[in-house]
């Protein structure tokens, strides 16, 4: 990893199994783009490419030559590589009973540490394919997202991005990768007014469009609502909690406490940095659900008041966690613990008039147009949150102190009635 790092040999657009990175910064960095273009008035189209079982049908030979003449990997090491991949047998065993041996002729071992950075290694020249047409990417593991603004005007970007697929497919063909296509989804942003009064064929990519498309394990739609995601949740959490009644009798309050937070309070708050600006209704939906699991938790009835309730199990509501949620980013960002391209979206506030504000440490809100999209991006719903902290916490020395600053701030702001 050292070496890869001192040579940079690396995809700054790769967000899978690397360290800082993870789904949610992806999406925040893919989210924050489309929001910003259009909100200068300009559809975006996002395309979202799965490959058929990527990590089983890598080719060695391929691989080899990519670490020697990419990573510029020679002699011992690269023997040691082709040593790793030679000869692997593979064997399914479940409970007392096993299949026999078989040859594992491709693939990186799954489950293993070096698997993944291989399979990283062997899909690098994808990337360069996307910058040679100048589409905008990004890649976690093998699911790719391209997007790139379009124009009423002309279809010359379409064009362009139906070169950059057609080459993406044969790079995947000579390289014995496959594209799902059944997977394959696109989803057309832009405000829905210009949208409708428009005629954009977005050609070929027409057969793949939806109004909303799953990326990442989120449920995206065109117009930033995040509705069906939410309600798929919602839909989850209820179901577990019904399922959670049946073993309240004869479970301990501890373990009964440890089972909400890992089917319930834990999955509030996976990718809930998109939830940025969405209608209180949305909000509201998950804050019922939160709200079901407290009383369910500290057996109390329906109607009795919650806010109580949620102040003793330091519970934050719904909204207070997407907040806390972006800051964390925001603080990990501008600490080194963040994807350099998140780090990019960010710029220190410098006053013309003052130097007061440089020992502040307060960010640039760009300006913006449109409260549903423009304010929603993580580059200015982030530096708005992040102004409006109390100094001292923006002043915290190291993860921990921030967490836990920032968690006593946003407690006493939610429960100030209680407290």
């Amino acid at each position: 990893m050292d070496f890869l790092e001192e040579s940079n040999i690396k995809e700054t657009f790769q967000s899978g199994f690397k360290t800082f990175h993870s789904m949610e910064t992806a999406l925040i960095k893919v989210l924050n783009d489309i929001m910003l273009e259009t909100d200068r008035g300009n559809p975006v189209l996002l395309v979202l490419l799965d490959l058929t079982a990527a990590f089983d049908t890598v080719d060695h030979q391929v691989l080899l030559h990519r670490l020697e003449y990419n990573v510029r990997i020679s002699g011992l090491a690269l023997d040691w590589f082709r040593s790793y991949l030679k000869d692997r047998t593979l064997s399914v065993r479940m409970g007392g009973f096993g299949s026999g041996f078989t040859h594992l002729r491709w693939g990186v071992p799954q489950g293993s540490i070096l698997g993944p950075l291989l399979f990283l290694i062997y899909i690098l020249p994808l990337g360069d394919i996307m910058r040679k047409y100048g589409i905008r990417f990004h890649m976690y593991a093998d699911d790719c997202q391209l997007y790139l603004p379009l124009d009423y005007k002309s279809d010359c970007p379409i064009i362009t991005l139906m070169h950059c697929l057609t080459e993406v497919k044969s790079w995947l063909t000579d390289n014995f990768l496959c594209l799902n296509e059944s997977k394959t989804e696109a989803v057309l942003f832009g405000l829905h007014r210009d949208l409708e009064q428009s005629k954009l064929d977005c050609r070929d990519t027409n057969a793949y469009l939806r109004s909303s498309a799953v990326n990442l394990r989120v449920t995206s739609d065109n117009a930033f609502t995040f509705n069906a995601h939410v309600g798929a949740a919602v839909s989850s959490f209820f179901y577990h909690l019904r399922h959670l009644a049946k073993v309240k009798s004869f479970s301990t309050r501890k373990n009964l406490k440890t089972v909400v937070h890992v089917f319930i309070t834990s999955r509030f708050d996976y990718c809930n940095s998109v939830l940025i600006g969405v209608r209180q209704s949305t909000v509201a939906r998950l804050q019922l659900v939160q709200n079901a699991a407290a009383r369910f938790l500290e057996g109390k009835r329906k109607y009795d008041h919650v806010t109580p309730i949620l102040a003793d199990l330091h519970w934050l509501p719904v909204a207070f966690r997407v907040h806390f949620k972006i800051l964390l980013l925001l603080f990990k960002t501008l600490n080194g613990m963040a994807p350099e391209y998140l780090s990019d979206l960010l710029q220190p506030y410098i006053s013309s008039h003052s130097l007061c504000s440089e020992s502040h440490h307060l960010l640039l809100v760009p300006a913006t147009r449109l409260k549903t999209r423009g304010d929603r991006a993580f580059s200015v719903a982030g530096p708005k949150l992040w102004n409006d902290l109390l100094l001292s916490v923006r002043l915290s020395t190291s993860v921990e102190v921030f967490k836990k600053a920032l968690k006593t701030n946003c407690y006493n702001l939610a429960f100030k009635s209680v407290c």
